[in-house]
């Protein structure tokens, strides 16, 4: 198929075609040209087979995956598209294996494992978007929400009801054209997703006779799913936190024909099937995969009292809302966009849109059932038909005054979730925006790096109550005090306010009070990251400071001993010392973890697990600004770079601006980039 590529001067790809289809395969083409290895590491995960040649350590993940089915869903869901839209896919992925096994002899990680590049099947890049997505929205929680209230009381969920280790968040915010320097609108944000190298969005151009596209596109997946700008409109998402995904009770029983379980009808046969999966280094592990009526079976199986079970809307619906994406290149106003996103599915996401007419839209786009209160909490009886799901909720959508800021708080997706981000990045982002009547697209990088940290309070109301330190302890307490509360890479104040947080962590998380939730579950390895207390403590430390519901817990003494105890041992210099940047790599590298600002609450959202690291697996994955004044105002930045391979000029060339803040220009003048003549070159 007749393509051609470009390359600005960061080696992003500007591909042209002479229609959707050749687009969609030079678009496969490309992501096995820059990202070979990654492809490949996603295809295997999403089939459950990376244990194979990572080793031991994907073992747990490749059996969740097995066991969840991810590979016959995104089939199913792939049957189920329509034949513009499934063709449009076949392009991509033949796109993929047309170039796969000519570039992955540049990755060297091919040669390090042993792997040879495979196949991908059509519905591969369906089956990649699942394994990014299963465990998006938190469905762990729930285990970890029915343990609290064993343990604590049901009211005592409240007290971790914050973003846990394993939530993903983002900022997003928009601005209508009163509110900007050109009269037309602005959007701008921050995916928040674990950092991952190569990293998880590529940026991108997609160009041809019907649309010309630029923005961040998932390697593996065709099209510009969450961010987006045609010129003509533009499009932005942040995690809705919607609650979507349920766990049910699941009583089995083997019989002679196989495996049944008990429903709301009484006992009903269940499929049941046994796969094996490869592990290097290490013999291979069998893994009995059983589905119910009301879906897979995660937990347990027909020799334990009880099973559990997971119902997501994929695999009831048959529905990833892939028919979304070719519709979003095609878009040209707001209603063009809102019209895709209603088909919409997996993830739940709070969406921003404005064209260049003046159109605004601000909207929940995805799948929520309608079904019982408890669903949400934890786990419920499967044989009960109470709990069963009884179709699908509105999606809620907002006018916009002036500007409107999504950061996963309480808000416009409130009726479709149970926990929710605190409101702090979400009102420090509104209190900046409204600190200024106009801004331009250069001006909105200070937002993106703001480091004020205001549930610090917290903690601080509590050190300056304290009397009667140890001199050195007094002398801290007056640092803590005199700190501005901004955790910047080169701030003292932010460093000791991190040790004295971490010394009180630790404390919490080992007091009687809450000392029976330490003791680890009997689940799966992969949903402990859910139920693990040191990092509920220190995500939800602001509530657990602030609540009268566990009087047993005297916490201005355990403050006065954080204090005490920090206050007697070497600090850091800097915060940035010991918060530094800790990428996901599927093979690690011996590469230099660079000092970070920002925190979990701030702006700047670079989380660490307070009580047990500073280093950060988790933060910007991103960040953007699209002009709709003009295109090539936009601006946008990655951890990383455009490349892939170790070496690569473009492997890591972003990171310095992304360090720093800064970002790097949407060059959209062809005459400005480079045509390659062979997409296959370094």
């Amino acid at each position: 198929m007749s393509h051609r590529v470009y390359r600005d001067a960061w080696g992003i790809p500007h591909l042209r075609a002479d229609g959707p289809l050749e687009l969609a395969h030079a678009q496969g083409r490309n992501a096995a040209a820059d990202r070979a290895w990654q492809l490949e590491v996603e295809r295997h995960r999403a089939r459950g087979s990376s244990a194979a040649f990572l080793g031991p350590e994907a073992l747990d993940w490749d059996v969740l995956v097995r066991r969840v089915r991810l590979d016959d869903t995104a089939r199913l869901c792939f049957a189920a598209l329509d034949d513009a839209t499934a063709a449009w896919v076949r392009a991509y992925v033949d796109g993929v294996n047309a170039a796969l096994a000519d570039t992955a002899h540049r990755a060297p990680e091919f040669a390090a494992t042993g792997l040879a590049p495979g196949r991908w099947e059509p519905w591969t890049p369906l089956a990649v978007w699942l394994s990014h997505h299963l465990l998006f929205a938190g469905f762990p929680a729930k285990l970890w929400r029915e343990r609290v209230a064993r343990t604590l009381g049901d009211d005592a969920i409240e007290l971790f009801a914050t973003d846990g280790p394993g939530s993903s968040g983002s900022n997003g915010w928009l601005l209508a054209g009163s509110r900007t320097t050109t009269g037309a609108a602005l959007i701008a944000g921050d995916p928040h997703r674990f950092i991952e190298s190569p990293g998880v969005y590529q940026q991108i151009r997609l160009a041809c006779p019907e649309y010309d596209v630029v923005g961040l596109a998932v390697p593996g997946v065709p099209g510009i799913a969450h961010f987006g700008h045609t010129g003509d409109v533009a499009w932005a998402i942040t995690n809705a936190m919607a609650d979507y995904q349920d766990l049910y009770r699941e009583r089995l029983r083997r019989t002679a024909d196989g495996v049944e379980a008990l429903g709301p009808d009484g006992w009903r046969p269940a499929h049941v099937h046994t796969e094996t999966v490869e592990v290097a280094g290490g013999g291979p592990v069998a893994v009995e995969v059983i589905e119910t009526d009301r879906g897979p079976v995660l937990i347990g199986g027909p020799d334990d009292p009880e099973a559990i079970s997971l119902r997501h809307p994929p695999r009831v619906r048959h529905d990833l809302g892939f028919a979304a994406l070719p519709a979003l290149l095609r878009a040209r106003t707001v209603e063009d966009v809102d019209r895709a996103l209603d088909h919409w599915a997996e993830p739940v996401n709070v969406v921003h849109a404005a064209d260049t007419r003046g159109g605004l839209l601000h909207r929940v786009a995805g799948a929520v059932p309608r079904r019982h209160r408890a669903n949400g909490r934890g786990p419920v009886p499967g044989w009960d038909a109470a709990y069963t799901w009884q179709g699908w909720l509105p999606m809620p959508r907002a006018e916009v005054d002036g500007r409107a800021v999504m950061a996963n708080q309480r808000g416009l997706a409130a009726p479709l979730g149970v926990e929710f981000c605190a409101p702090h990045r979400a009102e420090r982002i509104a209190e900046l925006l409204d600190a200024r009547p106009h801004w331009s697209a250069a001006d909105l990088a200070a937002v993106h790096t703001d480091t004020h940290l205001a549930p610090a309070v917290a903690l601080l109301d509590l050190v300056a109550d304290l009397g009667g330190l140890t001199p050195p302890a007094a002398a801290l307490r007056e640092r803590l005090l005199g700190w501005d509360r901004r955790m910047a890479a080169d701030s003292a104040g932010a460093a000791a306010f991190a040790a004295v947080r971490s010394a009180l962590v630790r404390a919490l998380a080992a007091h009687p009070a809450l000392a029976p939730l330490a003791e680890p579950p009997s689940c799966p390895a992969v949903f402990l990251p859910w139920q693990a207390l040191l990092p509920r403590v220190g995500y939800a430390l602001e509530g657990l400071l602030t609540t009268t519901r566990l009087p047993a817990i005297d916490r201005p003494a355990l403050v006065r001993a954080a204090v005490e105890q920090v206050a007697a041992a070497d600090l850091p210099g800097s915060w940035g010392e010991t918060h530094r940047l800790a990428p996901w790599q599927a093979l690690p590298e011996d590469e230099e973890r660079p000092a970070l600002g920002g925190d979990h609450d701030c702006v700047l959202s670079t989380s660490s697990i307070p009580g047990l690291t500073d280093l950060s697996a988790r933060g910007p994955a991103a960040r953007y600004v699209w002009d709709l004044a003009r295109r090539e105002d936009s601006r946008w930045i990655v951890p990383f770079g455009a490349s892939g391979l170790p070496g690569h000029p473009h492997r890591r060339d972003q990171l310095p601006l992304w360090l720093a803040g800064e970002l790097a220009p949407v060059t959209t003048d062809w005459n400005r980039l480079t045509e390659e003549h062979d997409d296959h070159a370094r």
